[in-house]
């Protein structure tokens, strides 16, 4: 399963953020590897990043996006295009993609 972690930095040490779509970058895990890490265009700005941010994710074959918080427009966004969240505190992307083994 791919799985997109929303994190504070671009590599895997980094820890996971406790923004979802306001996130620095995503960090795209196909099973516990690290496949991309995206600078998140969304991060910033005006309103609609939720929406963005899964529509991007989504294009990317996400079907999971883990974050301390996932806030309620990411949320319907997600559950929109079939995908599942989870949240996370306190860990690095990589522990958070391996906690949450397929």
């Amino acid at each position: 399963m791919i799985k997109a972690v929303c994190s504070k930095g671009k590599d895997i040490t980094s820890e996971v953020s406790e923004v979802g779509a306001r996130a620095a970058y995503f960090l795209i895990f196909d099973d516990k590897k690290l496949v991309n890490a995206i600078k998140n265009p969304f991060s910033s700005g005006g309103g609609g990043a939720g929406y963005s941010a899964a529509e991007m994710l989504s294009d990317e074959g996400v079907k999971m996006v883990i974050s301390g918080k996932v806030g309620p427009n990411m949320v319907t966004a997600l559950k929109d295009k079939g995908m599942t969240y989870r949240e996370v505190h306190g860990v690095s992307a990589e522990k958070a993609a391996e906690i949450l083994l397929d």
